[in-house]
């Protein structure tokens, strides 16, 4: 298959009239002029939604109501969270993963901790829920790394899971471990919920995993405190004590950050969901600070306030404008490679508009009122998920014409989103 593209952005910038060969999946030759099947606008390479947890999607629009905290909206995750099961949970997450695709997100790093049925009671397959998410997103045409989470305690001091929590908790780390075990289909990771969920002696198997590594750190001011009092250090610290912190391991949120913690973060990854930290009131965290230690930004929906990877990127340079006050602090580039990390993901082969790489191809209208006379260079910072005209992943037509090729979103979310309330 044989592209033509009005522009694309290549690793070396963008250029106009860019031919792109597709075999078996796979980017064989980039060349110029036209030819092929013609993409008007701008082709950039897939969006790598870094941090996921899908059924977050059901709290949209329902949060806003009246005034609460962080915890308060944890109250009402939690009730969504008690009315799933595998087959919920499966056309739940299908649509809120082909809500991503429309999005141009085409691999989905899903932190994934509802593992069991009510009151903890194991699945027939004790991966039911897992299995689950890896289907939805192979139906909706986007790749999944399931980050399988541990989660053992509610509190940094050790109290023992209660309610809605009994379905996050394998027991033990060892447990835990032998449950991964099962999960296949898919690039498979692993992650410490936070360092309130899981205490520092049921850390090993995690930062003995072969795979991705996350973890939530520091995203409240609550969690550090609660860390130092007990363990007299920050999460950050605690991570690295335990060997969780190593190259490659994400940092999810990393928020509240001393320069120690930045120090000790520079060969990892840092994941920033700026849509959510923002919808949940947590703060900005030191991105700028982050990328000159030697860190590699990434970037996620997370609870999908919003499924929107161009507010995604630019909220990185605008919240750097407000807590200094200035602007300038990266460049367009720096914040597509924050938007296309797929290799803290394990895919190592996407991300990039080049010959070796997945065909991942995702085409923003020019020509729309948010767009229209844009310099293609600036297409951050300002389109949205509606001027995606066509998603490919993997070579494959996902997206045509701004919709979806097999599934219709805007029913499908209706459908197993009211089905929960």
């Amino acid at each position: 298959m044989l592209i033509s593209c009005e522009y694309a952005w290549l690793p070396e910038g963008v250029e106009k009239e860019v031919t792109v060969e597709v075999h078996d999946g796979h980017i064989v030759a980039i060349g110029s002029g036209n030819g092929g099947e013609r993409r008007e606008g701008l082709t950039l390479p897939g969006f790598a939604n870094a941090h996921s947890h899908a059924f977050h999607r059901a709290l949209r629009g329902r949060t806003h109501k009246d005034k609460g905290s962080f915890w308060t909206w944890r109250d009402q995750m939690y009730h969504v969270a008690g009315k799933l099961d595998p087959d919920s949970y499966y056309r739940l997450a299908r649509a809120v993963y082909a809500e991503m695709a429309l999005a141009g997100v085409t691999t989905v790093g899903e932190f994934h901790y509802l593992h069991h049925g009510p009151g903890g009671t194991r699945y027939d397959d004790p991966n039911a829920m897992g299995h689950a998410l890896i289907r939805a997103a192979q139906d909706a045409g986007i790749r999944i790394t399931l980050i399988d989470t541990l989660y053992l305690t509610s509190s940094v001091d050790g109290a023992p899971l209660e309610g809605v929590q009994l379905r996050f908790g394998d027991g033990s780390a060892e447990a835990w471990a032998e449950r991964v075990q099962g999960l296949t289909g898919t690039i498979i990771g692993a992650a410490i919920h936070s360092v309130r969920a899981v205490p520092p002696s049921q850390m090993t198997p995690v930062a003995e995993f072969d795979g991705p590594i996350h973890a939530h750190v520091s995203e409240q001011r609550a969690e550090n405190e609660a860390c130092q009092a007990l363990h007299h250090c920050s999460p950050v610290e605690l991570l690295a004590e335990r060997g969780v912190l190593q190259e490659g391991f994400t940092a999810v949120h990393a928020t509240h950050l001393s320069q120690t913690d930045i120090n000790l973060l520079s060969t990892a990854y840092a994941c920033f969901c700026p849509t959510t930290e923002r919808d949940l009131g947590d703060g900005i965290g030191p991105a700028r600070l982050l990328k000159d230690a030697g860190a590699r930004l990434t970037l996620g929906s997370d609870s999908h306030a919003v499924i929107d990877f161009f507010e995604e990127s630019r909220a990185l340079e605008l919240n750097e404008r407000l807590a200094s006050e200035s602007r300038g602090h990266f460049t367009a580039a720096e914040l597509l490679e924050a938007a296309t990390a797929h290799d803290s993901l394990g895919w190592t082969d996407a991300g990039r508009i080049a010959v070796g790489q997945r065909a991942d191809l995702v085409t923003v209208s020019l020509g729309s009122p948010r767009t229209a006379g844009v310099d293609p260079r600036g297409i951050l910072f300002a389109a949205s998920p509606a001027d995606i005209t066509h998603v490919m992943v993997d070579g494959r037509p996902i997206v045509r014409d701004g919709e979806h090729a097999f599934i219709d979103v805007p029913h499908e979310l209706r459908e197993a989103i009211c089905a929960l309330f």
